[in-house]
C-alpha cells in the first residue's frame, strides 16, 4: 500500500506543479490569448460538467467508441488472415505500405463525398485511422509466434477459427496490444479533426467555433476536456493491456494454450 502511495505521488507531483505554476502566473494575465486559469476552469465547469454533455461529449464519445470499435475488429480479422497467409502477405504489402503512408486526415474530402457529413463519415474516418496501428501489429504478431505451436494445433486439427481465436490471438497478444494503444490514441485524434471539417457538434467543432468567435477561455477549456479525455482512455487501455497480458502470461506455454483449444 505504501509503494502505491508514493508512485503515485511521483507520478502526481509534476502535474500539480505545473497546474499551480499556470495558476499563479495567469492569475493577473490580461492576454486574450492566455486567459486566467481560474476563468478556463470556470467555463469548464459550466460548459463540460453540465451543458455540452449531452450534446457535444455524448456526439463525439458515440463516434470515437463506433469508429475505434469496428476498427479494431476489422484490423485483428484481417491481420490473423494475412498473418497466417504467406502469399497474400506478399502479395499485399506493396499496396498496404502505399495505404499506411497516406495521411488519414487527408482522405476527409473523400470520405465526406462519399459518405455525407453526417455520423457515418466521421465513424469511417476513424476507423480508418484506428485500423492501421493495431492491423500491422497483429500480423507482425500472428507471423511471429511460434512454428511448434502451429505444428501442435495443426496436430490437434483444429478448425481455423478455433486456431486463430485459441491460439493466434493469445500468442500474439502482447504486439497486438501495443498496436491497439496506438490505435486509441490514433482515434482520439482523428474523431477531432473529423469534426474541425464539415460539422455542426463535438467537441473539435466546440473549440474551432470558439476560437473563431473569440470566446479563449471556452477554447481553452475544450483543450483541457480533450486532454482529460486522452489521459483517461490511455489509463483504460492500459488497464485492459494488463488484463489481457496477465492472462496471457498465465499460459506456460504454446503447447498449453493449443491443448486448452482442443479439449
Amino acid at each position: 500500500m505504501r509503494r502505491r502511495l508514493t508512485a503515485a505521488a511521483v507520478e502526481a507531483w509534476l502535474p500539480v506543479a505545473l497546474v499551480a505554476t499556470w495558476w499563479f502566473a495567469s492569475a493577473s494575465s490580461t492576454s486574450i490569448y492566455f486567459p486566467p486559469l481560474r476563468t478556463i476552469l470556470e467555463r469548464f465547469q459550466d460548459l463540460w460538467l453540465f451543458e455540452r454533455v449531452p450534446t457535444d461529449v455524448a456526439f463525439s464519445l458515440t463516434n470515437l467508441g463506433l469508429g475505434l470499435g469496428a476498427g479494431l475488429v476489422a484490423a485483428l480479422a484481417a491481420g490473423v488472415v494475412f498473418g497466417l497467409t504467406p502469399r497474400i502477405h506478399t502479395a499485399m504489402t506493396p499496396v498496404f505500405e502505399f495505404m499506411r503512408a497516406t495521411p488519414i486526415v487527408a482522405l476527409l474530402p473523400l470520405i465526406v463525398a462519399m459518405f455525407g457529413l453526417g455520423v457515418t463519415s466521421k465513424v469511417v474516418i476513424i476507423a480508418l485511422g484506428a485500423f492501421w496501428p493495431t492491423f500491422l501489429n497483429t500480423v507482425d504478431g500472428v507471423r511471429a509466434v511460434d512454428p511448434l505451436v502451429r505444428d501442435v494445433a495443426r496436430t490437434y486439427r483444429l478448425r481455423p477459427v478455433t486456431s486463430a481465436t485459441r491460439v493466434m490471438l493469445p500468442n500474439a497478444a502482447p504486439q497486438i496490444m501495443v498496436g491497439v494503444r496506438t490505435s486509441v490514441s490514433v482515434a482520439v485524434v482523428i474523431m477531432v479533426g473529423s469534426e474541425l471539417f464539415g460539422s455542426s457538434e463535438g467537441i473539435g467543432y466546440f473549440i474551432l467555433q470558439s476560437q473563431r468567435s473569440y470566446a479563449i477561455a471556452d477554447m481553452w477549456a475544450g483543450l483541457i476536456l480533450l486532454g482529460l479525455l486522452g489521459y483517461a482512455l490511455n489509463l483504460l487501455s492500459a488497464g485492459v493491456e494488463r488484463l489481457v497480458l496477465s492472462w496471457h502470461e498465465g499460459r506456460r506455454t504454446g503447447s498449453t494454450t493449443v491443448a486448452a483449444a482442443g479439449a
